[in-house]
């Protein structure tokens, strides 16, 4: 067994829920992954020219990575999606060929799998097909673009954090997971808000007992009273 097959067979296991592998046999899974490297890149480390994203297609095997915009003037930061485990980027640029303004930092040390644009875009050309593979993740990830528009048209930042704490509260261990440790900022960054403002919203959590805060970590104590709070909001609401 060649090293190629190992490797190409664990990337398999890992990414089995990913959309672009699901229909894949494993022939042409092979031949796909075999247009791969592996990297690692450390915490911390920014993509921040745009020019590098239209030249790589990667997909995470480990690790969490933010995908950001800034406002040049004001140095405002909105994070508008934050990606882990079977996301892939940039395919806005494998789609469409052009570059645009957006930017990653890791915020742990994250494992890629990276391609040559120009060699997954004829792969795909001898295989148009497979485009479709694309499609559900593209799909999903205009769904949250629209939700993250109407949350903050809409909804205040209370019921914004509300509903971030909820979604990412682990419905058979009920623990905290996936922004848990991230420091204020980063949650600022998540709803359109500032540190501190999200900072004052978290100590309200803190002294009603249903969050439990120490430092880079958060943990939910009471999720009644969580919901309660957001059915309380969007009851004020109407």
């Amino acid at each position: 067994m060649t090293r190629e097959t190992i490797l190409n067979h664990k990337y398999r296991e890992i990414l089995g829920g990913c959309d672009l592998l699901k229909s894949l046999d494993k022939e042409t899974s092979n031949a796909f992954l075999g247009l791969f490297k592996e990297e690692k890149w450390p915490k911390n480390t920014c993509i921040l020219n745009p020019e590098k994203l239209s030249l790589k297609f990667h997909i995470i095997l480990s690790g969490r990575l933010k995908m950001y915009q800034v406002d040049p003037l004001s140095g405002k930061e909105l994070t508008l999606f934050l990606l882990s485990k079977c996301d892939f980027f940039d395919i806005f640029c494998l789609l469409d060929s052009r570059t645009h303004t957006i930017y990653y930092e890791c915020l742990d040390e994250v494992t890629v799998l990276s391609a040559p644009m120009e060699s997954l875009r004829n792969w795909l050309n001898k295989n148009p097909d497979k485009y479709k593979n694309f499609l559900p993740y593209a799909g999903k990830q205009l769904r949250l673009l629209e939700n993250s528009l109407y949350e903050m048209t809409f909804n205040d930042i209370a019921t914004r954090l509300l509903k971030l704490l909820i979604k990412n509260v682990n419905k058979n261990s009920r623990d905290l997971e996936f922004i848990h440790d991230l420091p204020d900022k980063e949650i600022a960054h998540l709803l359109g808000s500032t540190r501190a403002v999200v900072n004052r919203h978290l100590q309200r959590l803190k002294h009603n007992g249903s969050l439990k805060l120490s430092r880079n970590k958060m943990e939910v104590q009471d999720l009644g009273i969580l919901v309660h709070m957001l059915n309380c909001q969007k009851m004020d609401s109407f």
